[in-house]
């Protein structure tokens, strides 16, 4: 087992250190949506992208050199261009050529591995790719594509031969939303045969745009989890994925299709909107539903919770409201005092909770923040403003960068990799 850094302000930059109510789904949801372990990492060699629809030959991906090639047929188009971004802003729509057979190809220069949405554009109309699976992703269902990654420390996150946990959905009825609601649940090798082993629970956060599945299916949580738990890594955990937009009966919700073109000062109340809803639902509905309907351990120190981008803003929301319930707090690209002209004060913030470091310390067993050396502007500047503050304020943190990406999974997946091995290992007062 790797031993983890005391509990103290740590620095890290590197890519190693996730139907009806109850029914299950096993880790390996759709055999196209996890890795196969045969693509070829020789240049040249190009082979059907794992996140391809079955049966599809394109999109296409060279793991050498990690470009792809697209073919979209579209006979009657005048132009056809798609767009893969890599999680730091915009990235430019790429034409295609027109073939005699009225297909449409591209081969792309290298691509930054991990996952990636993309549009289609034939003659300005975003499309979906046929020959890929879709994802929920900036508010609305888009094709999705895995780049393989070609450094070993990025293997994590790789289906392998060990114990494989299940994923769960879970209808309920929110007496918060009044609404139906949905779950997903995390629960790891071995859950159902040990038929009273009780477990502690990570309640784990999607961003703005996405939805409850996004862990598992965009960021691979569950199989993240698999294999840290099966190197004896990370203890084995109960994770819980919410759907993150909530609203009190009769109120106004932001609009979603707005958030990518809304300014910061917007984007932040859309996040207090939907988070005020939330923090209720999750705190007075979840966590009792989960304790109920699961062989949890119910006490604060074994709670824990984390979220990427909105999800890392809600984590912050809710766990320093309600530190009663929750001892671990992670935010992947996302925390307070990110966006707008808010500034920390360590004295005021959160009702005090950051005035007292010795105080905090003990309550918190850990605080965690990461984020990609190629976030956009904003998020790491904040983010990296906030770490200095948390330093400044004597405010015991581990702090986290992922080199070399962006606002994206691979960011959240390597996240997940590093805070998960340290969760629930404190000992108990």
């Amino acid at each position: 087992m790797t031993e983890l850094p005391s509990r103290r302000t740590f620095l890290k930059t590197g890519a190693g250190a996730m139907l009806a109510g109850g029914a299950v789904l096993n880790t390996r949801l759709a055999r196209a949506v996890q890795v196969p372990p045969n693509h070829s990492s020789a240049p040249g060699i190009f082979q059907p992208a794992e996140t391809n629809v079955p049966q599809a030959q394109y999109p296409r991906v060279d793991a050498g050199s990690r470009r792809v090639q697209f073919r979209i047929d579209a006979p009657s188009a005048q132009r056809v261009q798609v767009m893969v971004g890599g999680g730091g802003g915009e990235t430019p729509r790429m034409d295609m050529v027109r073939q005699s057979d009225g297909s449409w190809t591209l081969t792309t220069p290298p691509i930054v591995e991990g996952f990636h949405y993309y549009p289609v554009y034939i003659d300005g109309f975003e499309a979906n790719d046929p020959g890929s699976h879709t994802f929920f992703g900036e508010g609305r269902d888009m094709s999705g594509i895995e780049i393989p990654s070609p450094l070993p420390s990025d293997a994590f996150y790789q289906m392998r031969d060990v114990p494989h946990g299940q994923v769960r959905e879970q209808w309920y009825h929110s007496s918060v939303t009044r609404d139906w609601r949905r779950i997903f649940v995390y629960t790891p090798p071995g859950y159902d045969e040990e038929g009273r082993k009780r477990y502690p629970v990570l309640y784990l956060q999607h961003g703005a745009g996405e939805d409850e599945t996004g862990w598992s299916k965009q960021g691979r949580a569950n199989v993240i989890l698999d294999n840290l738990i099966a190197s004896g890594q990370a203890k084995p955990m109960i994770i819980v994925m919410a759907y993150g937009y909530a609203k009190f009966p009769g109120a106004a919700a932001p609009d979603l299709s707005k958030f990518r073109a809304a300014s910061p000062a917007a984007f932040l109340a859309a996040m207090r909107v939907y988070t005020a809803a939330f923090e209720d639902d999750l705190t007075r509905v979840v966590v009792p539903l989960v304790d109920r309907t699961f062989r949890t351990i119910p006490h604060r120190d074994d709670r824990a919770m984390a979220g990427l981008s909105m999800g890392g803003f809600q984590t912050f929301e809710v766990t320093l409201n309600h530190l009663d319930m929750f001892a671990y707090i992670g935010g992947f690209s996302g925390a307070p005092f990110v966006l707008g002209n808010t500034k920390f004060d360590a004295k005021a913030a959160y009702h005090g909770v950051f005035a007292d470091p010795a105080a905090f310390a003990k309550r918190v067993r850990l605080l965690w923040l990461g984020v990609g050396t190629k976030e956009v502007e904003m998020i790491h500047r904040g983010l990296m403003a906030f770490q200095r503050d948390l330093v400044q304020a004597h405010i015991e943190h581990v702090f986290y960068q992922s080199p070399g990406t962006a606002h994206e999974w691979l960011t959240w997946r390597r996240d997940l990799n590093d805070f998960a091995p340290r969760l629930f290992r404190a000992a108990r007062e």
